[in-house]
């Protein structure tokens, strides 16, 4: 019995010692077979995962005004989750915080959700305990996020791992739809990492922007791996653009006006400063069916279109250049109205012998045709190659994406392409950019200089003690010269000042304005000019020491060019002035004391106007708090039925917006409230009349 039990005994150690051995083999038949036989694959993973290298996106730089305001930026929004399977989170104490936790959160969401619907869904969602990352807000700043962790329960020490925040990253534009086309957009684009520009300036400057890309390196270290920063990203150039926000505001609001009541399908208005070709205001408006209102579409202000007469000053100044003209008031072309060319018939109605001033003053295609005929009848093509000497042709690289190039079509001999150069002399045939026609008309309000229109104006990136300033740059030294720069001014005064003016309706005696109108009948899709036009006005103000220069296009408005796209450049101006803008020094007074006594003054002077306060408990209240009990509660100023508004208590954006509707120019001074102003409330007035408002607190 003992023999035997011997023998099982061995028999089940030589069992157990041969698994010992056959897997102790396989351990070494493994660890040979990997460190020996397959050693180059195994070293080659390894050199993959310590080599793994990750890009780290950069901070995209910032779109900045030429004031420093800011047009477009990165912010941080957080996502605040609740994690229910968290081992911190105690039945108990929900229950306990969970009615104090629904006020904060009604208080919270503005009412949008009742307490007790908070308390069904957070009941719910505790109960279940099935989603780790219930979303209980999204798009929250850093400072909602904090307010939201101060909340009951979910202020709790032991809760943080179960209450977070997911950050993502937008691109905001605090202005909303101001400039918005003109700044543009971002997204994901193929092939490349991170966000970068679709359109606009986002676009055009996405080099500058985006910045340099760090890399993310896993390195062993004794006796662990770890990921390490070997190249930090280097954060995109903040940029300062030309933009003026308060420009801005003046020209998207004065072209969506015009928009409106003159049911245009598009409209595109820039501003710009004469000296510097900087762009101080560019706006895109499109109706739209979908919304049933304008909306910021596509940028018209650098697609090619055929624009009419606002070409005419353009041919005018090859002429001067050429000296096909030299004497504006002489005689150059005859009387005939309809000018056979060929197959082609040249239309106008201004009958009777015409000056070169003349020609612009009464828009004559005729004569502009004629004129130009003088010297390249024989070369129809010396045309686009004089524009071409002269710069028109040349890239803006201004900053704004999509622009386009002009476009003639060169020509040849045939009798057609002298046809063309008739046409091609008062804007039919081409295809130019607004912006192309007002960088010309910016160079003779510039005595002949041809500055590059512009949109960015200093880089800057953060924690380098070196801005780059972008300075003003010419396309060509001198468009024309300084004496002829002269004569087109005056011939595009005459349009808006002479007796047969085309733009004679935006006479102002505050604001001089000189320019040119423009009309163009569209093409329809067979090839045929349809009863649908292209309107332009392209100017410059004050006429006499020229500061802005500003070009407005509107397609298929119901008024005449000087009606629509005039009336904008002239309400533009009108603003500007009123606003003290354009550096025109009159003495306006303000009333005499016959309109306001004084002690009406002193009262103002020692009393702030509370109208907004509705009871003397307020008042009181007030007092106390400010340590006085001079101050006096004053009921809200009467409007009266007609004549001057009373505006006396509002803020400033309020008393404009009242004060314009009914056609008067403001101007002001100080800040705070209305406390005075020049004309009396209910006094009779003349539309365009200038009033004075002192502000104060």
């Amino acid at each position: 019995m003992k023999t035997s039990n011997k023998q099982h005994i061995l028999v089940r150690y030589l069992i157990v010692i041969s698994a010992i051995l056959l897997f102790s083999a396989a351990i070494v038949y493994n660890l040979f077979k990997k460190s020996i036989v397959d050693a180059n694959e195994w070293n080659a993973k390894a050199d993959s995962l310590l080599t793994k290298e990750t890009v780290l996106p950069p901070e995209r730089g910032r779109l900045l005004s030429d004031n420093g305001s800011v047009l477009a930026a990165n912010l941080n929004y957080y996502t605040a989750r609740i994690d229910w399977t968290c081992e911190g989170f105690k039945r108990s104490d929900f229950k306990d915080s969970l009615n104090l936790l629904c006020d904060s959160l009604q208080v919270f969401c503005e009412n949008k959700k009742s307490a007790d619907d908070w308390k069904k869904e957070l009941m719910a969602q505790f109960e279940a305990r099935n989603n780790k990352a219930y979303p209980l807000f999204t798009g929250l700043t850093h400072s909602q996020f904090l307010r939201l962790k101060s909340f009951p329960f979910l202020n709790m020490a032991k809760n943080e791992n179960g209450f977070y925040s997911d950050p993502t990253v937008k691109r905001v534009k605090p202005y909303g739809s101001m400039a918005s086309r003109s700044i543009g957009n971002v997204g994901e684009v193929k092939n490349k990492e991170g966000q970068h520009g679709m359109s606009g300036l986002e676009m055009a400057l996405d080099s500058l922007l985006y910045g340099v890309p760090g890399v993310k390196r896993r390195i062993q270290l004794t006796n662990r791996i770890v990921d390490w920063e070997s190249t930090p990203a280097v954060p995109g150039y903040d940029i300062t653009t030309t933009i003026n926000v308060q420009l801005q505001d003046i020209v998207e609001t004065e072209l969506y006006k015009m928009c409106k009541e003159t049911d245009a399908t598009w409209g595109t208005c820039v501003l710009m400063e004469v000296a510097t070709g900087e762009i101080k205001a560019i706006s895109n408006l499109e109706w739209s069916d979908k919304i049933q209102d304008y909306y910021e579409g596509c940028n018209n202000a650098v697609l090619g279109y055929e624009l009419g007469s606002v070409m005419k000053p353009i041919s005018m100044m090859v002429a001067l250049e050429d000296g096909i003209v030299d004497d504006i008031d002489a005689v150059v072309v005859d009387g005939r109205s309809v000018m056979e060319y060929g197959q082609s018939t040249i239309r106008d109605g201004h009958g009777g012998a015409k000056t070169p001033r003349q020609i612009i003053e009464m828009s004559s295609n005729v004569g502009m045709a004629k004129l130009i005929l003088k010297k390249y009848e024989k070369d129809p093509d010396g045309f686009r190659q004089r524009l071409e000497q002269m710069g028109f042709f040349e890239p803006f690289n201004s900053g704004i994406g999509g622009e386009r190039e002009p476009r003639f079509e060169k020509l040849g001999h045939a009798n057609w392409d002298r046809v063309a150069l008739t046409r091609m002399a008062y804007g039919y045939a081409t295809h130019i950019p607004p912006l192309h026609i007002l960088a010309m008309y910016n160079a003779v309000a510039n005595d002949g200089k041809y500055v590059r229109p512009h949109l960015v104006k200093k880089l800057t990136r953060p924690g380098s003690d070196h801005d780059s300033i972008v300075p003003t740059t010419y396309i060509h030294q001198q468009a024309c010269s300084p004496e002829n720069a002269e004569k087109l001014r005056i011939m595009m005064h005459d349009v808006v000042w002479g007796n047969s003016g085309t733009g004679r309706s935006l006479r102002d005696n505050k604001v001089e304005i000189a320019g040119k109108t423009g009309t163009a009948k569209i093409l329809g899709s067979d090839g045929n000019y349809i009863e649908k036009y292209r309107l332009s006005f392209c100017g410059f103000f004050p006429y006499n020491a020229p500061k802005y220069s500003c070009i407005v296009v509107m397609l298929g408005a119901n008024r005449g060019a000087a009606g629509c796209s005039g009336q904008v450049l002239h309400n533009i101006a009108s603003k500007m002035y009123a606003r003290g803008m354009l550096d025109i020094n009159e003495n306006y007074e303000m009333t005499s004391k016959a309109e306001h006594n004084t002690s009406t003054k002193t009262q103002y002077q020692k009393n702030p106007t509370l109208y907004f306060l509705s009871n003397s408990t307020l008042l009181n209240d007030l007092n106390k708090f400010i340590g006085t009990a001079e101050s006096k509660m004053y009921a809200a100023p009467s409007r009266p039925a007609a004549g001057v508004p009373n505006v006396c208590g509002m803020t400033i954006r309020e008393a404009l917006a009242c004060l314009e509707k009914v056609g008067l120019n403001v101007r002001f001074t100080g800040a705070g409230r209305v406390l005075e102003q020049s004309l009396p409330a209910g006094s009779a007035f003349n539309k365009g009349a200038m009033i004075n408002l002192a502000l104060g607190s």
